[in-house]
């Protein structure tokens, strides 16, 4: 009787200990999105006087807003279509500030719709709004993941067309039956990504990212967490933008949103991408380094000779970091300890939170400390948040550690968007809960992709008592 009573004893602990670190404990909440000014959005301090002005000229081209000949007044900038997702780089970098990510119910911008229901109908467009754009969801742009004939796919399918606005007339180029791909579980959702501080990103050198993800290899082995760069094809050097660090710099990273997000071709990407008969009315490339000045001249000042690709590019590479701030009603306490305990669970391992430049051009760039929270590495993330698509070296499941600077203000999270909860998030990292809502049915399967990397970590997480994850939950919202 007595060896009875201890073996249930150890059974009633083996399966008390499997509760506690394989399913979630309930947490207080997420404390929602920091409140007070935008803490970001601005230049870097640091810079010369002369960089500050190009970033503000920079920051104004950003703003500007396309249409197809750029003959429409508040749309002067020319180039839309004839497939695009946006007519501007802020309808959907905004939150919190311009060169954010997606606005949503609770952002900052009055009102605040997904820009991309008024744009489907913008000056006579014929689209049809997409379901899964919806007034409270994130801006996205849509992915397919196979052709009809079952190869890859992975490239963006734009929301909309240019058919029957005013200044595209006999463009008659219909959307993309997104219901039908829908319908085949063959769609895969990005967000926009915050730009915010990614000079210091470019700025770091491969060798610093090398040696910030070799310093904690035997950590990170031991919890099952592997990692490893996306790389140029050409140079080997290694990319860092995207969600899958498909983009080797901000130039080529400005250059295909261009290209992609809006239809317009520029220096970088220099073809339509849809070159349909009745829906082309430029020549290529319509974005390009301008000959003379607005007024006619010949010289002038960096901004107004530069391609608006340039200036996107400028303008990131200029963008100051977010800066962390402690939530109104949050204790200094609670978040020392929650990113004491940040660093002991593990979430440090890939969220690296220091960073050094290297050596740059600009005024105080150069050898700068900065705290990205990102080792911008890959790692695979499993069957919930595997979205089918390969880019570079970047498999199915695989994707770049997104940096957490700047989350204490953010609305969504996750590549998709999936989740406005940031305690969803951190559970839809792991294995066993990660994304069902919305995998893509009948396209990735458990076999294909039978763990994340982040699955010791989660399993330490919901160990911690509830106080204990409240306290991570608000260091997060501090950052």
């Amino acid at each position: 009787m007595k060896a009875d009573r201890i073996f249930f004893v150890l059974l009633l602990s083996s399966f008390f200990f499997t509760v506690v670190t394989a399913q979630p404990v309930q947490a207080q909440k997420d404390p929602g999105p920091r409140g007070g000014p935008p803490a970001a959005g601005g230049a870097l301090p640091s810079l010369s006087d002369s960089d500050k002005t190009f970033f503000s000229q920079a920051l104004m081209r950003f703003q500007q807003v396309n249409s197809v000949s750029g003959t429409i007044a508040g749309e002067e900038a020319r180039g839309l279509g004839p497939s695009f997702n946006s007519n501007g780089c802020a309808t959907c970098h905004i939150e919190p500030a311009i060169g954010g990510t997606s606005p949503g119910p609770m952002s900052r911008i009055k009102p605040a719709p997904n820009p991309e229901i008024a744009i489907a109908t913008l000056d006579g467009a014929t689209n049809v709004v997409p379901t899964f754009i919806t007034a409270d969801g994130p801006a996205r742009e849509a992915r397919f993941i196979s052709y009809p004939d079952g190869s890859p796919d992975g490239g963006v399918h734009d929301l909309f067309t240019v058919a029957g606005r005013t200044d595209a007339p006999g463009c008659t180029l219909a959307q993309p039956n997104f219901a039908q791909a829908l319908a085949a579980g063959n769609v895969s959702f990005r967000i926009p990504t915050p730009l915010f501080g990614l000079g210091l990103v470019e700025s770091t050198p491969d060798t610093s990212l090398r040696a910030n993800l070799a310093a904690t290899a035997a950590q990170r082995a031991r919890l099952g967490i592997g990692g490893s760069f996306n790389a140029s094809a050409n140079d080997g050097t290694l990319n860092r933008f995207g969600w899958k660090s498909q983009n080797k710099s901000l130039l080529v990273f400005s250059g295909e949103a261009y290209n992609v997000e809006q239809g317009v071709s520029n220096e970088n990407f220099s073809n339509e991408r849809v070159d349909v008969e009745g829906c082309v009315f430029n020549g290529t490339p319509e974005d390009f380094t301008n000959v003379t000045t607005p007024d006619g001249g010949t010289t002038g000042d960096a901004s107004s000779m530069s391609s608006d690709v340039v200036n996107f590019a400028a303008f990131m590479m200029l963008a100051a970091p977010p800066e962390p701030a402690i939530p109104a009603g949050v204790s200094p306490k609670s978040v020392h300890e929650g990113e004491g305990l940040f660093n002991r669970v593990g979430c440090a391992l890939c969220h690296s939170p220091t960073l050094t430049t290297g050596s740059s051009k600009f005024t105080g760039m150069s050898n700068m400390v900065y705290h990205p929270f990102s080792d911008f590495a890959l790692h695979h993330m499993g069957p919930g948040l595997a979205d089918g698509i390969t880019q570079g070296l970047a498999g199915p499941d695989q994707f770049r550690t997104a940096p957490l600077w700047g989350v204490g203000q953010r609305l969504f999270f996750m590549h998709d968007g999936r989740a406005s909860d940031l305690l969803q998030a951190i559970q839809d990292h792991a294995s066993w809960t990660g994304g069902t809502r919305t995998r893509p049915a009948g396209r990735i399967s458990q076999s294909q992709y039978p763990h994340s990397e982040a699955d010791g970590v989660i399993r330490r997480f919901n160990g911690l008592s509830p106080w204990q994850q409240q306290a991570i939950l608000n260091f997060l919202r501090s950052l």
